[in-house]
Parts: structure tokens; C-alpha cells; sequence
């Protein structure tokens, strides 16, 4: 039986429509997998750039925290500086008074003869010399020599052996300093320095660390004294 040309027509139709859903299935499964698939890469995308902003952020974080830890140990440091140089400062106006009150000594004849006799012996023993000069101020003149006629004795028995001790009137201790005696041997090679300042220099150097304490407490993270 031939088919009429209606019977073609509908035929074609049929399977203009068919081709035509099939082609439509094919561009939503298209659509569906380019959109699966460019939320994928998106996902992938923003990930990593999640990624690459939370290191970056960690990394400044880090940046700062370090500069902050700087910063803290700066201060920290100026702080220890500015500490220790008022202590120092107090130290030292400490020692400026006491070198001031040196010179109230002197104005005691009592007080500096006896002094001045245990300077001058003191001296024979640090020099431990048969022939000795002594040099004070001119306005000590008259005590120094009585202080070493009292010692010369107390020496020479102690040690056993003569002593010859000069006093010098030609070169005087300057009247500025507090007072005291400087000591050498014959041929003026060897000094001893007993005079109130350098006393007061010794004594200091060797309480330091007493002082300190006295002044600012014991340090606890010090283990030894000078």
C-alpha cells in the first residue's frame, strides 16, 4: 500500500519532532554538565584563592606579631637602659656627696692626726722600703710629721728592719683635694696613694656590689659579686 504524501508529511513531522527532543535532551545534559562543571572549577577557583588570602593574612598576622615581640623587647631594653642609668646616677651622686663630706676630715685635727696615722703606717706596709718619701699638703705638714715619728717605731718592730722616711717640702699635694698622704720608694718609681680620694675610690670599687644592694636590693638573677 502506498503512502499517501499526507502520511510522508506526518512520517517527517514524526521524526522532526523526535531528532528535535533528542536535541534538546543533548543541550539540558550539555547545559547541566558545563554548569556541573563550572561550579567545580569555580569551587576549585575560590578554594584556592581562599587558600592563597588565608596564608597571605597568616602571614601578616605573623609579620606583626613578630614586629609587636620587636617592639616589646625595644622597650623592654630602653626601659632596663633608663633603669640602670638612674642607678648609676644615684650611685654616683652618692659618691659626689661623699667626696663633698671628705673635706669635713680635715677640719678635725682629732679626728684626721689619727687618720693620717693610719694612712702613713698603712703606706710603710704596702711599700715594705728602707728609704721612703712622703708627700701631703703643705697645710698638713706638721701633722704628717708627727704621724710618721709616731709610726716609724711601730713599724720597725714589726717588720724588723730600720726605715728612713723623708717629707717632702718641695712638691705639696695640691690644697684642693680632702687631704691625705701619697707615699713612694727612694727612687720615686713605686707610689702608694693614700690620700682621702683615692681611699674613697678603693673603698667604693670594692662595696660596690654592697652598695647596690643596700640602695636597690639584691638582684635574683645574679649569681655572683665582684
Amino acid at each position: 500500500m502506498a503512502l499517501t504524501d499526507a502520511d510522508v508529511q506526518k512520517q517527517i513531522k514524526h521524526m522532526m519532532a523526535f531528532i528535535e527532543q533528542e536535541a534538546n535532551e543533548k543541550v539540558e545534559e550539555i547545559d547541566a554538565k558545563a554548569e556541573e562543571e563550572f561550579n567545580i572549577e569555580k569551587g576549585r577557583l575560590v578554594q584556592t584563592q581562599r587558600v592563597k588570602i588565608m596564608d597571605y593574612f597568616e602571614k601578616k598576622e605573623k609579620q606583626i606579631e613578630q614586629h609587636k615581640k620587636i617592639q616589646m623587647s625595644n622597650l623592654k631594653n630602653q626601659g632596663r637602659l633608663k633603669v640602670l642609668k638612674a642607678r648609676d646616677d644615684m650611685v654616683t651622686d652618692l659618691l659626689n656627696e661623699a667626696r663633698q663630706r671628705l673635706s669635713e676630715i680635715s677640719k678635725d685635727p682629732d679626728r684626721y692626726s689619727k687618720l693620717l696615722e693610719g694612712l702613713v703606717l698603712q703606706g710603710f706596709y704596702q711599700l715594705l722600703e728602707p728609704k721612703v718619701t712622703v708627700r701631703c699638703r703643705q697645710q698638713d705638714v706638721e701633722m704628717v710629721q708627727a704621724a710618721v715619728n709616731k709610726n716609724i717605731p711601730i713599724y720597725q718592730e714589726a717588720v724588723k728592719m730600720k726605715i728612713t722616711v723623708k717629707l717632702d717640702q718641695d712638691r705639696f699635694l695640691p690644697s684642693e683635694i680632702s687631704g691625705g698622704i701619697e707615699m713612694y720608694n727612694d727612687n720615686g718609681k713605686i707610689k702608694v696613694s693614700n690620700t682621702l680620694e683615692s681611699r674613697l675610690e678603693l673603698m667604693a670599687q670594692q662595696m660596690m656590689p654592697e652598695i647596690r644592694v643596700t640602695l636597690f636590693g639584691a638582684n635574683p638573677n645574679r649569681k655572683f659579686l665582684d
